[in-house]
């Protein structure tokens, strides 16, 4: 089964403009470090970035491709459609639905949801561990049959849920049987994704002490910096509250 990553990537953001190539580190852009941390996983094929067709996102497909990582241009308001059309362009048999804005997201989490919907390849339609968070906000992974994203495309009829891509699946769980991955703790109120300024300064403040080149810092090792920083933690405690 060819398993393909697909990242949602756009230019506009109303809470942070830019934001997915605003540089985490000297350099280093938060969709290059996203994209790094996609590539390390054991179980995934290719990492696609899909990205809006209008011109304005041709600077997004720019910074992908310096990156290493292969392009699909689409429709920016139907996300659905981009994802859709992305994931039959690369013929993925599994699609893993990864959003730029979540550079600090763990191959590992991402592989388990991967080995998970192999496993349950008869038996459920989509394997996600945001349904029932308990992982922290910015490690959050969906991985699905190809067939799977093709019937949400199918039964998403309005604006919102073309926009949101799977939220069918979550307005109306019935229609899908669904696997769900937990953490062995509830971690849910951390904050790790990045849609505010102070977001950003937190994902900058774990790189800074965690990145090594050659390295992937997992999900444990922030949260054993945290542990002994408790004072990064409380950067962007406050964001959306």
């Amino acid at each position: 089964m060819k398993v393909v990553a697909v990242i949602q990537a756009r230019i506009g953001s109303t809470r942070l403009p830019g934001k997915v190539l605003l540089e985490v580190m000297p350099g280093r852009t938060m969709l290059d470090v996203t994209i790094e941390r996609l590539r390390t996983c054991k179980r995934i094929n290719e990492v696609i970035i899909a990205v809006p067709d209008s011109r304005d996102n041709g600077v997004i497909a720019c910074e992908a491709e310096r990156c290493g990582a292969k392009v699909f241009r689409g429709s920016e308001e139907d996300v659905l459609r981009r994802y859709v059309g992305a994931a039959v362009a690369f013929a993925a048999d599994i699609v893993v639905r990864v959003t730029s804005d979540c550079p600090l997201s763990d191959p590992a989490v991402i592989d388990l949801h991967v080995e998970r919907m192999q496993q349950c390849w008869h038996e459920v339609d989509l394997v996600t561990n945001m349904m029932r968070q308990t992982f922290p906000l910015g490690i959050s992974v969906e991985a699905m049959p190809l067939d799977t994203l093709a019937r949400m495309d199918r039964l998403s009829t309005t604006t919102y849920l073309r926009e949101h891509v799977t939220t069918i699946a979550y307005e109306r769980p019935g229609l899908f049987i669904v696997d769900h991955i937990f953490d062995d703790a509830d971690r849910s109120g951390m904050r790790w994704t990045v849609d505010y300024p102070e977001d950003l300064e937190f994902v900058r403040a774990v790189f800074r002490a965690l990145y090594s080149p050659g390295k992937i810092f997992s999900k444990v090792d922030i949260l054993d910096f945290l542990a002994k920083n408790p004072d990064v933690a409380k950067i962007n405690a406050h964001v959306g509250k």
